[in-house]
């Protein structure tokens, strides 16, 4: 079953004073571009994002935001070194009295304590949210995919009865076009040898068959139902066949000289292009 390119997908983990938010967005795009904000998660975490991508989405411009809230601890550490330095220079001044000095008369001096934020990650939860709304992404796209898969089957059913119209009728335009041909040609040209009169027509009549484009389109109709119907549909091969099959209905409503059935394959074609659209946004 084919999956459609565009989908959304969220998740959200709350554990006491840590929160974890991932929103994942899929649209259209030739290949698979991944971008993840913010960008300082972490090499190791960033490095497993793409990679259970890469396994699982084949084609499209993935989005990938968190948003976090972690837990933070600090930790202070007072430089000996510094204080006995900053000592020795106040005991040089006599006039200065060491004695009623304190620590808060010298905690902004700059290095004498040291001060460090750490944040507490939890990497479990992170990956949590994130495949939860991976899977989530995934399953959208799937539905999206399934709304395309019955646009597409509506349309083939459509096209192949017009085609069955035109294939039925063909003989008898083939027959139709070359007597009026002949009675054209014999008004105008009484003493034209009838021999050469019969060739020339069977040319201009086979130059209007279309038992070729028909052939042609069957075959890639049962091409596209095929691809659709398989587990992990191509995008890029049934784009391929619609442009096929886009060629051959051209070519079919451009040799159909009968109003009623030049209709029919007009319409074949803008159901064909209506199909190259949708395939746009097929993975």
């Amino acid at each position: 079953m084919i999956s459609s390119m565009t989908g959304f997908g969220s998740s959200k983990q709350i554990q006491k004073e840590t929160e974890v938010y991932c929103d994942i967005k899929s649209v259209n795009h030739r290949f698979l571009d991944v971008s993840i904000k913010p960008s300082d998660i972490g090499n190791e975490f960033d490095v497993l994002i793409r990679e259970d991508v890469s396994k699982k989405i084949k084609r499209g411009s993935v989005d990938i935001r968190f948003k976090l809230k972690f837990p933070s601890s600090n930790t202070y550490t007072i430089n000996n070194e510094s204080i006995k330095n900053l000592f020795n220079s106040i005991n040089s001044i006599k006039s200065i009295d060491t004695s009623n000095i304190r620590l808060s008369d010298i905690k902004d001096i700059p290095g004498i304590i040291k001060s460090e934020q750490k944040t507490l990650v939890n990497q479990n939860l992170l990956k949590k949210t994130f495949k939860a709304a991976l899977n989530e992404l995934l399953e959208n796209r799937k539905t999206e995919g399934e709304k395309i898969n019955k646009t597409f089957i509506s349309k083939i059913s459509k096209i192949q009865n017009n085609l069955a119209k035109i294939s039925k009728s063909n003989p008898k335009l083939t027959k139709l076009r070359a007597e009026t041909l002949n009675k054209k040609v014999k008004m105008l040209c009484d003493n034209l040898d009838k021999d050469r009169l019969e060739q020339e027509v069977a040319m201009l009549v086979l130059k209007h068959d279309v038992a070729e484009e028909i052939e042609r389109i069957d075959f890639h109709l049962s091409s596209l139902t095929k691809e659709l119907s398989i587990k992990n549909g191509s995008g890029k091969k049934i784009d391929f066949i619609l442009q096929e099959l886009f060629r051959e209905t051209s070519t079919l409503s451009v040799k159909i000289d009968h109003p009623a059935y030049k209709q029919i394959a007009l319409d074949m074609k803008l159901s064909v292009e209506e199909m190259r659209e949708q395939a746009q946004n097929i993975e």
